[in-house]
């Protein structure tokens, strides 16, 4: 750990608090989805979609920030991350600097959302609202979902069908209008999410079973620390399975063509992951499972979005 000791303020903004390995893989992910589908439905709008994909990702920056803020106050010697303890007993991270980024960075997403609220209409104002809530909930406040063991459906519905839909709507109503804002959230949008919700709740699960004894120690009662790492495993396999079968009810159940299957050629990734997630235990052997799956779930939206645009 000397050397996590000795990294810069830059390094800890990088590889601690951007986390881009895991942000903007997560970011991307259901927004390629959601534009293959426009494409697919001839609807596509390249400044909306850009718009929600910033307005997404400043949310969940905001949301490591605040998770990594209410941890440092509940947990001022964290084990688990003597980075950001030391950071702050040297004084190139401040608590004030990691407040002062939440809020900001939530402004600058209510601040994009205002713009695609002219654009799109009164549905962005509800998406954007309760995606903030959401992102804050998860670790701060009376009831912080994820020290609470409500984390994965959380993800599931908000990486998943949220995101989708979201950036689906504002392409669909800004090429239709306002007006049409029950046309601009098809069914579909909610169906060819759920592939990404299952896989991004994924990456979490990894996450939980890698830090089940740092959450123990800190009373964080994730899924793996309520019921036992064998419990996440299994969901794990049970969530990445569903996502591998989906494009066949998006092929055989929706009428979308064969293209839909494209994303079946991630599928020797995803078990060499699995497999991993299955067998290793340590600390060290599963950090990089996550940038590993983060990755695969944007290759597998990029099928599936490639899929979608292809279809009769």
């Amino acid at each position: 750990m000397s050397q996590a000791f000795a990294w810069t303020r830059r390094e800890v903004w990088t590889r601690k608090l951007l986390y881009p390995g895991h942000t903007l893989p997560t970011a991307i992910a259901p927004v390629v989805v959601a534009a293959g589908l426009a494409r697919h439905d001839g609807v596509f709008a390249l400044l909306p979609i850009a718009l929600a994909f910033l307005a997404g990702w400043l949310i969940q920056f905001a949301g490591v920030v605040t998770d990594n803020y209410t941890n440092l106050i509940r947990q001022p010697d964290d084990r688990e991350h003597p980075e950001l303890v030391q950071a702050v007993a040297t004084g190139i991270l401040s608590l004030t600097d990691l407040r002062t980024t939440i809020f900001t960075t939530y402004g600058l997403a209510a601040l994009i959302g205002c713009g695609l609220f002219l654009m799109a209409g009164w549905p962005v104002i509800a998406i954007g609202l309760v995606s903030i809530a959401a992102s804050w909930a998860y670790s701060a406040g009376p009831f912080p979902f994820g020290r609470h063991g409500f984390a994965d459906p959380l993800f599931f519905l908000f990486f998943g069908t949220v995101s989708v839909l979201g950036a689906y709507y504002v392409q669909a109503a800004v090429v239709l209008g306002p007006e049409h804002w029950r046309e601009a959230l098809p069914w579909t949008a909610v169906a060819v999410s759920l592939p990404i919700g299952a896989l991004i709740t994924d990456i979490l699960i990894i996450d939980d079973i890698r830090d089940w004894e740092f959450d123990r120690i800190k009373g964080k009662n994730t899924v793996a620390v309520r019921f036992g790492r064998i419990y996440s495993r299994i969901e794990f396999v049970a969530l990445m399975s569903f996502a591998y079968l989906t494009p066949f009810w998006f092929w055989r159940g929706l009428g979308f063509s064969a293209w839909v299957l494209l994303p079946l050629v991630t599928l020797p990734l995803a078990v060499l992951v699995a497999r991993a997630v299955w067998t290793k235990d340590t600390y060290a052997a599963l950090i990089p499972m996550t940038p590993r799956l983060a990755m695969l779930t944007v290759g597998f939206s990029i099928c599936l979005a490639t899929g979608l645009a292809l279809s009769a």
